[in-house]
């Protein structure tokens, strides 16, 4: 066997694996069974499992328990096409070799997962193994599932098999063309990198939020899935905080930063409250700033509708995450670039730009409106050593989500028509480097090269 063809092979086939799972929600621990009369209010007030297309739960506890496991780990949002009917695959998820698309999980027997018994169920969704014995690609993220409990995945069968409406409507087949289309080399990779399947089924004792919490982020939540860096592989640094301070150190997907989840306190959450966590996953913004790109559909499709318990015990846990970087100073707001703003003595062509262009919505003072605009000043998005999320911001803009408790839905324009590379290289370094923030300086180069790979529209042309 030549094993540097396989390597390219499998290589090829994990830079697929990366392309793909980006959609992701957060995770219900076990120990919610404590919390199951608070899911079972919700149930009845039918705001969190249902949508209008989906028919009445049962008045089954475990099946309206699996129906809030399913909504909090976001399964929709992957398994519904645009247009579509819930659950029953079909979107379009582009790789660098192909698309892929998600598949049928309806309890349609045809066409579905109506005839998979619950090993069957929990061979896919733990170990990534189909009912036909192949390999899942990993955009269904079973790395992270792997630590769920059995229970929970039986409150999950139960929902799928009893709550969800079947819909007979065929899988389609993977854009990817042979060689790369080959299963093996994931089987190989799964092998390699998936963790064991966990064996405890004990419930975690109620009140230990910190233990939930740990539970619903590394497990139904994969929450590493987008927020930790990858490997020569493309596999994931580290699974869990035990394996390193890799774990939700922040990693770059599709053009946008998944920022930094650690204790850091310029570009991480160590300068948040575990109120400020819970306030950005119930609705999308908070005082320090909001969410945008996937995140934003995370919210609106999954942790919005979690129940507080489960928000607080997860904030909890990632507030025990230790730095990445624990000697990176300390950011503190400076209001300098403000006041040469204000009196018209700057010279800078960044802030210049700035107050032409983004002036008016994030203020001079770059502290914005809280929950309106967000601020700019000390964001730890803004002060990230990588500038993708700045970047792919000021070319293509964002919306916030609209939330039961946020209902307003604001949105950023994008500027790709209306700045060039370097004016838009020059605003982002004036960003992060403004009102306290300490981030490197963003080159053209980098502009251009974003710019080409989230299909932003082309700059314009300026008279010389």
């Amino acid at each position: 066997m030549n094993m540097r063809k396989t390597t390219t092979t499998l290589t090829a086939c994990g830079a697929a694996i990366v392309a793909v799972a980006l959609l992701g929600g957060w995770g219900l621990s076990r120990a919610t069974q404590a919390h199951l009369d608070d899911v079972k209010a919700q149930a009845e007030s039918n705001t969190i499992f249902k949508t209008a297309a989906e028919p009445k739960l049962p008045d089954n506890p475990e099946v309206q328990r699996g129906a809030y496991l399913a909504r909090v780990g976001d399964c929709v949002a992957c398994h519904t096409a645009p247009g579509g009917k819930p659950f029953a695959g079909g979107l379009g998820m582009e790789t660098p070799i192909g698309k892929v698309y998600s598949t049928n999980i309806t309890p349609d027997k045809t066409t579905g997962i109506g005839s998979y018994s619950l090993e069957e169920f929990d061979n896919a969704v733990r170990h990534g193994v189909a009912k036909q014995g192949h390999t899942l690609y990993p955009a269904m993220p079973y790395t992270s599932y792997a630590y769920v409990k059995s229970d929970d995945v039986k409150a999950m069968y139960a929902y799928f098999m009893q709550g969800v409406q079947p819909v007979e409507q065929a899988n389609k087949a993977t854009d990817i063309t042979w060689p790369l289309s080959m299963r093996w080399p994931l089987a190989v990779w799964r092998k390699m990198f998936a963790p064991a399947v966990t064996t405890d089924n004990t419930a975690i004792p109620e009140g230990d939020k910190i233990a939930v919490g740990r539970y619903l982020v590394e497990g139904l939540g994969h929450c590493s899935t987008c927020h930790t860096p990858r490997g020569v592989a493309l596999q994931e640094k580290a699974g869990t905080d035990a394996d390193g301070t890799a774990f939700l150190s922040g990693s770059v997907l599709e053009g946008w930063l998944a920022r930094n989840l650690r204790g850091d306190k310029a570009d991480g959450l160590g300068n948040w409250s575990e109120q400020d966590i819970v306030e950005l996953l119930k609705t999308g913004r908070n005082a320090h700033g909001a969410t945008f790109g996937s995140m934003g559909d995370v919210v609106s499709h999954s942790t919005e509708h979690m129940t507080q318990n489960d928000l607080q015990a997860m904030a909890a846990y990632l507030k025990t995450l230790t730095p990445l970087r624990p000697d990176a100073p300390a950011l503190a707001y400076n209001d300098s670039a403000a006041k040469a703003m204000f009196d018209g003595s700057t010279k800078d062509v960044g802030a210049l730009l700035f107050v032409d262009n983004c002036a008016a919505c994030h203020r001079t003072s770059g502290k914005g409106y809280d929950g309106v605009f967000p601020a700019l000043a000390l964001n730890p998005s803004v002060n990230a050593q990588d500038p993708s999320s700045v970047i792919h911001l000021i070319l293509q803009g964002a919306e916030m989500p609209s939330t039961t408790e946020a209902p307003t839905h604001f949105a950023m324009p994008g500027f790709a028509d209306r700045l060039t590379n370097e004016e838009v290289a020059h605003i982002a370094t004036f960003v992060r480097n403004s009102w306290g923030n300490q981030a490197p300086a963003v080159t053209a180069d980098q502009v251009k090269k974003l710019r080409k790979q989230v299909q932003a529209a082309a700059a314009p042309e300026r008279s010389k």
